[in-house]
């Protein structure tokens, strides 16, 4: 299934990560050979998004996100937030400007460091027609999330509420996506230990 062209898919990895102790950043830590964004990545290109942005900042990812070994049919754009050390909400707002100048109609936001998420949950909440969707799992809510165009001016500009905001703001308009996966993520050792038991090994 191919996600809708109007409908930009935004990857978020520019958080400095300093609750992992390790000792490199969280977003290049192994699981079963692998860097954490590079799963995070696949499995988003997976779901056929015709454009593809990753937001970066603390830390360069060019080599742990192995794109020219994934499989993609559309374009991805590497963006770097200068500002990342600002919070979330600003990495955000990079993906938000490149969705702009693409006219699209709406983006769908997920994280980096989360990458239980398959790419049936990335295309499920794409096709929903709700100004904001987002994925639920086992009942609690989780990424991605999708948002219309018509609320991208209400998105902070700094700190890390990000999309949440509008959560409690636009309960109305809120419809929660029920997927498969886990929105697990990796901000310490022991998290990093529960996704390789995920993914079946280390």
């Amino acid at each position: 299934m191919s996600a809708n062209s109007q409908t930009v898919a935004i990857l978020l990895a520019a958080g400095g990560g300093t609750r992992f102790a390790g000792t490199e950043h969280k977003l290049t830590a192994l699981i079963a050979g692998r860097a954490v964004c590079s799963w995070s990545l696949q499995h988003l290109l997976e779901a056929e998004f015709k454009n593809v942005v990753v937001v970066t900042g603390s830390v360069d990812l060019s080599a742990s996100l192995n794109i020219t070994d994934l499989k993609n049919n559309g374009t991805i754009q590497i963006v770097q937030n200068s500002l990342w050390q600002s919070g979330l909400a600003s990495s955000l707002q990079c993906g938000i400007k490149v969705a702009r100048d693409l006219g699209a109609q709406a983006v769908v936001v997920g994280l980096a460091d989360q990458p239980a998420i398959p790419a049936t949950a990335w295309q499920q909440v794409a096709a929903s027609n709700s100004p904001i969707a987002v994925a639920t799992y086992n009942a609690i809510r989780g990424n991605p999330v999708r948002l219309h165009a018509e609320l991208w001016q209400l998105l902070p500009e700094t700190g890390d509420d990000g999309a949440r905001m509008l959560f409690k703001s636009h309960r109305d308009l809120v419809e929660e996506i029920a997927c498969l996966g886990s929105a697990q993520d990796v901000d310490t050792i022991s998290d990093l230990e529960t996704v390789r038991k995920i993914f079946g090994g280390n």
